[in-house]
C-alpha cells in the first residue's frame, strides 16, 4: 500500500514537469514554424501611388472632384476615373502683375479651353471638345458622323504616372501645361501694336494649388522680357523685364446642358456659331446660339402663375476691394439695375452683388467660378465687360468687367464737354460725387449689358426725334436713347435755357427690357428650342421698321450707315450738331471762368482738347451721311429694306453743312485759352486738315450709294458741289482764308495721287481696294473703335506712322486682325472694281480748276491770294503731267 502511495506522489510532481518541458517544447516548435513562415512570405511592395505620395515636402489639395499633389516642384493631377469624357473648361488669368501695359488683372486674355480627358490603356488624352456642328439626323448616322468627321482633336497626351489605392483615380503629370506657354496671359498687341514677351529662364515657377467640388486652381508665376513696337517701325520698349502670377482654373460643366437659344440677326446678342447638318435640308447652312445666363424658375408653378419668382441659380458679382470706397455703391447701383427688366419676365433678385468676401476659405477673384468687377489702377480712359460660355450650347458661365481708373476722367471730360452748357455742377476741376455716382452707374450697367450677352446697339440712339431731347417731360420719361448699349453719352443737345431736361441716357432703355425678354424669358411649356424659337421670333417680327426696337450693328470694317455710328444723339445729325456747336462755343467761352484750381493749366488743356474732339465728332457724324447707305437687318415677310440710300437731299445738305464748318471754325482758336496752354499750330487748321481727308475718302461712299439709288447723288455731282465749296473764294473774287488753303491743297493733290496712282510703297485708300471703306486713324481714336486703349494711349506714334506710310494705315491692320468680332460680325468688304468712273470726273474737275486758277490768278483781291493761286496752278500743272506720264 505504501509502495502504491509512493508511486502516485511521485507522479504527481513528474507530470507538472512534463507538461512544462512539453509546453516549451511545442513553443519552440511554433516559434520555429513563425520563423520559417516569416522568411517564406515576401515583403509587400509599395504601389506607385504610395511610393509617389510619401516623397518629401508633398503640398495635397484633396476634393469630391480631383486632388492635386504638388511634389518636387511638379503638378500632379489626380482625376476620378468617373470624369473621363466629362466637358470642362481650363482658363487662364493675370491674378499679380508688375506691368499692367502687357497683361490686366481679371481679363482673360484667351477664351477657356473647352476640354475633356479620356483614357485609353496607360495613356490620358487631353481634348478639345469638337462642338462645331449640330447634327440633326437618325442616331445611327450621327454615331457614324461624329466617330468619322468630327473628332475631338488631341491637345495634350499624359502617361498614367500611378493608379489610387481603390484604382478609381489615375495621376498625371501636368507640370507642363501649367508652366508652359500655352496658356500665356500676356497680350498679343491689338491693331498695330505688337507685344512680343520671351520667358526667362528658370523663371517660371509654380505657386499655390486648391481643389473644391467641382473646380480646381493652380497659381504659376512667370518671368519674360517684354518689347513693344509699332508695326515693326517703332520701339517703346526692349527687353523690358515682367512678372506676372497667373491663375489656372478648371471647372467641371454641368452634365445636363442647357437648352439653347437660336440667334435672330434684328437682336443685337453675342453668339457661338456653329454648322447645322440635317436631314430635313439640303446643304449645310450657318447657325448661331445667342450667348445667355441659364436663368430658370425655382418654383415653377409659382411662375405660372404670375408670381416673381427667384432663379434656381442667380447672376452673383463680387466687387472688388480695390476699389475707392466711393465708387463701391454707384457700381452696385450699375448691376442692380438691370433687375427691373428681370421682373418685367417673372423673375426677381436676378442681378446679386456682394464684396469680395474676407472670410470665404473657397473664393478666388480670379477662379472661373466667380464673375467679378475688378479694379485696374491705370490711365485708360475705359471699360469693358467680357463673357465666357459653355460652347455646346452659348451658356455663360463666367464674365468679368473691368473697370481702369481714368474712366473717371473721361466721364470728367464727357460730363464737362457735353452738359456744362445746363449743368452748372459740373463746371469744376473734379466732378462732385453725385455726378460721379450717376455717371459711374451708368457705365458699369453698360457693361453689365455686355456681360448679359448684349452687343452694342449702335442704331438706338438715332431713334428720338433732337427737339425731343430738349423736352424736360420727355427726357424725364425716356432719357436720351432706347438703349444704353449705345454709345449715346450725355445730352449735347439740351441748351443752356432748357430746364429740367435729363442729361444722361435712362437706367434701361425701352430697346434693353425687350432684349432681356428675348433672350431670358423661360418657357415652361415648350418642347425644345425650335418651339421657343417661334415665340421669340414673332415678338421682334411685331416690332420689325420700329426705330426705338432697331438694333443697328456697330460698324467695325466699313461704315456705311450714318444712323448706326458711335457718340451721337438724335435722328438728324445736322440739326444735332447744330445744338452741340452752339454749346460747345458756350462752354468755351467760360473755360477759364469755370475751372479756377488750374495753376499749370493742365485740366483746361485737357477740357479744351475734348472740346475740339467733340467739336470734329460733330462733323463726322454729318459727313457719314453724304454717301451713306441705311442698313437694317429684316425678315422676309416684315416691313423695311435691307437697304437704302440717303436721299439725295440729305447728301447735298450735309456736304454742304460740313464745308460752311471747315470755313468757320476759328472760334476754336480761343486766344484766351491757346495762349494759356503754349505754343502750338492752331487747331482750327487741324480740323480743316482732317476734313479735307474726310471729304476726300467719302467718295468711294458716295460711288457705292449712287449705285445702289433710284434718285442718285453721282459721283460727278459730288464732285461738282466739292468744287463749288471748297473753290469758293477763287469763283467769287475774296481774299484765301487759311482753311481755304488747306482744302484747295488737299483737293489738288488728292486727285493728281489717284490719277497717277503711283507712290506704292504707301497704303492709299484706292477705289477698287478692299480698304475702301475702312475707318481712319481718326474715326478709330474719337469713336473708341479700339477697345485695348492702345490707340489712344500712343495716338501720337500712330499719326506720325499715317504720315510716313500713308492714310489708312492703321485701320488696314483691322483685316487682319480679329478685332471686333464675336456677334453678327460686320458689314462684309464690297468691291468697286466693276463700277468705278471716277477718273473720267476727275481729269473734267482737274481741267475746270485749270481754267477757274487762271482765271482767279488775275482776278484776286490781293497779293497774297494771287501767289497761292499761282502755286496751286503749278502744282496741278505739275502733278497731272506727272499723272499722264
Amino acid at each position: 500500500m505504501k509502495k502504491w502511495l509512493v508511486l502516485f506522489v511521485v507522479t504527481l510532481l513528474i507530470f507538472p514537469c512534463v507538461n512544462e518541458a512539453d509546453g516549451a517544447s511545442r513553443k519552440r516548435k511554433k516559434k520555429k514554424e513563425k520563423d520559417k513562415t516569416e522568411q517564406v512570405a515576401p515583403k509587400k511592395k509599395e504601389t506607385p501611388y504610395e511610393n509617389l505620395m510619401k516623397k518629401p515636402g508633398r503640398q495635397t489639395s484633396e476634393s469630391k472632384f480631383i486632388n492635386l499633389h504638388k511634389i518636387e516642384g511638379k503638378l500632379y493631377v489626380e482625376i476620378p476615373v468617373k470624369y473621363m469624357g466629362r466637358d470642362m473648361l481650363l482658363a487662364s488669368v493675370a491674378s499679380e502683375t508688375s506691368d499692367d501695359m502687357f497683361c490686366q488683372i481679371g481679363f482673360k486674355e484667351k477664351a477657356p479651353m473647352h476640354i475633356k480627358f479620356t483614357m485609353e490603356d496607360s495613356t490620358v488624352f487631353m481634348k478639345r471638345v469638337n462642338v462645331s456642328t449640330e447634327l440633326n439626323t437618325s442616331e445611327s448616322r450621327e454615331e457614324v458622323m461624329r466617330n468619322r468627321n468630327f473628332l475631338d482633336p488631341i491637345i495634350n497626351t499624359y502617361k498614367i504616372e500611378a493608379y489610387n489605392n481603390d484604382s478609381t483615380a489615375v495621376v498625371l503629370n501636368m507640370t507642363t501645361l501649367f508652366t508652359g506657354a500655352e496658356m500665356s496671359p500676356v497680350t498679343k498687341g491689338s491693331i498695330v501694336v505688337s507685344v512680343v514677351a520671351t520667358p526667362k529662364t528658370g523663371g517660371t515657377r509654380l505657386g499655390e494649388i486648391k481643389a473644391f467640388d467641382d473646380n480646381a486652381v493652380i497659381k504659376t508665376s512667370y518671368s519674360y522680357s517684354v518689347s513693344i513696337n509699332m508695326l515693326g517701325l517703332i520701339t517703346l520698349l526692349s527687353n523690358e523685364p515682367f512678372t506676372v502670377n497667373t491663375t489656372r482654373s478648371l471647372l467641371l460643366l454641368p452634365e445636363h446642358k442647357m437648352r439653347p437659344r437660336y440667334s435672330d440677326a434684328r437682336v443685337g446678342i453675342f453668339l457661338t456659331g456653329k454648322k447645322s447638318l440635317s436631314d430635313k435640308e439640303d446643304g449645310m447652312r450657318a447657325i448661331s446660339f445667342a450667348n445667355r445666363w441659364r436663368l430658370e424658375p425655382s418654383d415653377v408653378a409659382a411662375f405660372e402663375r404670375g408670381e416673381l419668382v427667384e432663379p434656381v441659380k442667380p447672376i452673383v458679382w463680387y466687387v472688388d476691394d480695390a476699389f475707392p470706397e466711393t465708387w463701391r455703391q454707384p457700381i452696385k447701383d450699375g448691376v442692380l439695375r438691370w433687375n427691373k427688366a428681370f421682373e418685367k419676365i417673372g423673375f426677381k433678385n436676378v442681378m446679386q452683388v456682394r464684396d469680395f468676401p474676407k472670410d470665404d476659405p473657397e473664393f478666388d477673384p480670379d477662379n472661373l467660378k466667380y464673375s467679378c468687377i475688378r479694379y485696374i489702377p491705370t490711365n485708360i480712359p475705359n471699360a469693358m465687360g467680357p463673357s465666357w460660355v459653355d460652347p455646346t450650347t452659348g451658356e455663360i458661365i463666367n464674365a468679368s468687367v473691368i473697370i481702369y481708373n481714368d474712366l473717371i476722367r473721361l466721364i470728367n471730360e464727357w460730363r464737362f464737354t457735353q452738359t456744362a452748357q445746363v449743368d452748372p455742377r459740373v463746371r469744376s476741376k473734379k466732378m462732385p460725387d453725385d455726378v460721379i455716382n450717376e455717371s459711374l452707374a451708368y457705365a458699369v450697367a453698360h457693361e453689365i449689358g455686355h456681360t448679359l450677352g448684349f452687343m452694342h446697339n449702335m442704331a438706338s440712339s438715332a431713334a428720338y426725334p433732337v427737339d425731343s431731347l430738349r423736352s424736360a417731360s420727355f427726357t424725364q420719361k425716356y432719357g436720351t436713347t432706347p438703349s444704353i448699349m449705345d454709345y449715346a453719352r450725355y445730352n449735347y443737345v439740351a441748351q443752356p435755357t432748357d430746364k429740367g431736361v435729363s442729361l444722361s441716357p435712362p437706367d434701361l432703355g425701352i430697346y434693353d427690357e425687350y432684349a432681356v425678354k428675348w433672350l431670358y424669358s423661360y418657357f415652361p411649356k415648350a418642347k425644345n428650342a425650335e418651339d421657343e424659337a417661334k415665340i421669340v421670333e414673332s415678338w421682334v417680327d411685331e416690332k420689325a421698321n420700329d426705330p426705338i426696337y432697331r438694333y443697328g450693328k456697330q460698324q467695325i470694317y466699313s461704315r456705311f450707315d450714318p444712323t448706326s455710328i458711335e457718340e451721337d444723339l438724335g435722328d438728324n445729325a445736322m440739326k444735332a450738331g447744330d445744338y452741340g456747336i452752339k454749346n460747345l462755343k458756350y462752354v468755351l467761352s467760360h473755360l477759364n471762368q469755370w475751372i479756377t484750381d488750374d495753376p499749370d493749366v493742365e485740366q483746361r488743356t485737357k477740357l479744351y482738347n475734348s472740346i475740339s474732339n467733340q467739336y470734329f465728332r460733330y462733323i463726322n457724324n454729318v459727313m457719314y451721311n453724304v454717301g451713306g447707305i441705311y442698313l437694317n437687318e429684316v425678315k422676309d415677310g416684315t416691313p423695311g429694306k435691307r437697304f437704302q440710300s440717303v436721299p439725295k437731299n440729305t447728301q447735298r445738305a450735309a456736304l454742304k453743312w460740313v464745308l460752311n464748318q471747315t470755313k468757320n471754325c476759328d472760334w476754336l482758336d480761343n486766344k484766351e485759352i491757346t495762349n494759356k496752354i503754349g505754343l502750338g499750330v492752331a487747331i482750327s487748321t487741324k480740323i480743316q486738315d482732317l476734313t479735307a481727308e474726310l471729304l476726300w475718302k467719302s467718295r468711294n461712299n458716295v460711288l457705292l450709294s449712287a449705285h445702289v439709288s433710284k434718285d442718285p447723288y453721282t459721283i460727278k455731282e459730288y464732285f461738282d458741289d466739292l468744287y463749288s465749296g471748297i473753290w469758293e473764294s477763287a469763283i467769287k473774287g475774296r481774299k484765301v482764308t487759311s482753311g481755304d488753303r488747306i482744302m484747295q491743297k488737299m483737293m489738288i493733290t488728292s486727285m493728281a495721287s489717284t490719277l497717277a496712282d503711283k507712290n506704292k510703297q504707301k497704303l492709299t485708300m484706292g477705289l477698287t481696294s478692299d480698304e475702301a471703306f475702312l475707318p481712319s486713324l481718326e474715326e478709330i481714336y474719337l469713336y473708341g473703335l479700339d477697345k485695348t486703349g492702345l490707340t489712344e494711349r500712343y495716338i501720337d506714334e500712330f499719326r506720325s506712322i499715317e504720315a510716313e506710310q500713308g492714310a489708312g494705315t492703321v485701320a488696314k491692320k483691322l483685316i487682319t486682325d480679329e478685332f471686333g468680332t464675336g456677334g453678327y460680325r460686320w458689314q462684309r468688304k464690297v468691291e468697286l472694281k466693276t463700277i468705278e468712273e471716277t477718273n473720267t470726273t476727275l481729269w473734267a474737275t482737274a481741267i475746270k480748276i485749270e481754267k477757274l486758277l487762271k482765271q482767279a490768278i488775275n482776278t484776286a483781291p490781293n497779293r497774297d491770294s494771287r501767289e497761292h493761286y499761282q502755286a496751286m496752278l503749278f502744282e496741278l500743272t505739275r502733278l497731272t503731267k506727272e499723272a499722264k506720264n
